[in-house]
């Protein structure tokens, strides 16, 4: 833990995590200053409760003087280090931690930690319920939607805390120390914030990074940037795969899924492949690596198969909205990156309607043409990325310039037949248009309610 009574603490960023960790910072007797590039009028409904509690606020602006003031620095994961002020005052060598970091310091019992390009989300709510489901005492938080530093107080020695992690958070870490560190994939995402992919995998591997013998790493054993990941680990390494065996870990045999603990020994079998409520084979892939976690953590298998079978898709995420004259409609608003998009349209044979485009991450959307051409029937582009994303899929499938998603929804379902899928999977950020991925998938849900 940190001492910080009277010492001088800037928060920057006030979004869900800033915020939560400005008021924990106060209430540990830190003198606290959140500072946020937003009006005063953006945030007029945070203000007044942080002035309440006797935290400073600093908007529209960074000033450097309020940098420099400062004995720790926290920086909420939308911040990017490379901010002039944030860099400024690295140079000077003040510490400069996140959220994550924060919490981990005063959060107590193990951390079963969960990166990954795609499926985090469904990971760890899954870990979560099959834990809990187990009589494990159990949290779950993190990029999720809870912030860490809210976990704190509730925490205990016994504790899993069941962690989704971002490579913005995990930028910021320094003694954070998952006792099992899961990642599921890694492919191009947030290019636009880190510059290179190879600086983007650098930041995922960091969930690893002070980890030791005693620990437990889960990697992809089909993803082929993930397998290059286990030469750096010093913990336990434990595979999972949906294509072949493994030495340790999950895998598929005969349509069923199967556990083993140690090279050469013996193989438990968890249960069926059919018994899995979720849709596509990405998703086979993120139960295996939950089972790797749950088992690691001792769950026994009976216990696993009872939670995963009643367990259905987490909202955003390739979720069907209903089912209207005859036409499938699903919300898949969390694919936020082309590898997302590919997978969701993987899980369908043909008859694809498919609503792409949001704000861009410097992506390539060209790598889904044949994809495209495959199963999908038309796109109907949305947001600030149309234009690229017309330029790159231009002639690979029928293209539909919506502009908007009501006019997307509209446009697709006139055009869909019996038996055809309106999938919103957008391959973008949803900041050009909506607060957040969840405001996007709920408008779509709307609009498809409305259709009635």
């Amino acid at each position: 833990m940190m001492d910080l009574k009277n010492k001088r603490v800037l928060v920057v960023g006030l979004g869900k995590s800033g915020l939560s960790a400005a008021m924990f910072l106060r209430a540990q007797g830190a003198r606290v200053t959140v500072s946020d590039s937003r009006s005063a009028v953006a945030l007029a409904k945070e203000i007044p409760a942080l002035l309440e509690a006797g935290i400073m606020v600093e908007s529209g602006g960074h000033g450097l003087l309020t940098f420099r003031r400062q004995d720790l620095i926290v920086v909420s994961p939308g911040v990017p280090l490379d901010t002039p002020e944030v860099k400024q005052v690295v140079a000077f060598g003040l510490t400069v931690i996140g959220e994550l970091e924060l919490a981990s310091r005063y959060l107590l019992g193990e951390v079963v930690a969960i990166t990954g390009s795609n499926g985090k989300t469904t990971t760890t709510t899954l870990v979560g319920k099959i834990l809990s489901d187990a009589g494990v005492p159990t949290q779950v938080g993190g990029n999720i939607g809870l912030p860490v530093i809210d976990l704190v107080a509730k925490s205990t020695p016994e504790t899993v805390n069941v962690l989704e992690v971002s490579s913005f958070q995990l930028e910021t870490i320094e003694e954070f120390h998952p006792w099992i560190a899961v990642i599921l994939n890694i492919t191009p995402d947030h290019l636009d914030r880190h510059g290179s992919f190879e600086k983007y995998v650098a930041a995922k591997e960091r969930i690893f990074e002070r980890q030791g013998p005693g620990d437990a790493l889960v990697l992809n054993g089909d993803d082929r940037v993930t397998q290059m990941s286990a030469a750096r680990a010093k913990s336990e390494v434990f595979w999972f795969s949906g294509t072949k065996a493994v030495r340790r870990g999950a895998f598929v045999r005969d349509g069923v899924i199967v556990w083993v603990e140690k090279e050469g020994g013996v193989t438990e079998p968890i249960m069926p492949v059919s018994e899995v409520h979720l849709k596509g084979a990405h998703n086979i892939e993120n139960v295996l690596a939950a089972v790797c976690a749950a088992r690691l953590a001792k769950v026994s298998a009976e216990s696993i198969r009872a939670s995963v079978a009643t367990f259905r898709a987490v909202e955003h995420r390739l979720e069907l909205v209903r089912k209207l004259n005859g036409v499938e409609f699903y919300n898949d608003s969390k694919a936020t990156n082309v590898d997302a998009t590919m997978k969701a349209v993987a899980s369908f044979s043909k008859g694809i309607h498919l609503i792409l485009g949001g704000k861009d991450k410097d992506s390539d959307y060209g790598t889904m043409a044949e994809l495209l051409k495959e199963r999908v029937k038309a796109v109907y582009t949305i947001g600030s990325a149309a234009e690229k994303i017309e330029r790159q899929l231009h002639g690979v499938v029928k293209m539909v310039a919506a502009g908007t998603m009501q006019t997307a929804v509209t446009e697709a379902a006139k055009a869909a037949a019996v038996g055809d899928v309106v999938l919103l999977s957008p391959a973008c950020s949803s900041f050009d248009q909506f607060e957040n991925y969840e405001h996007r998938g709920r408008v779509f849900r709307q609009l498809v309610d409305e259709l009635i």
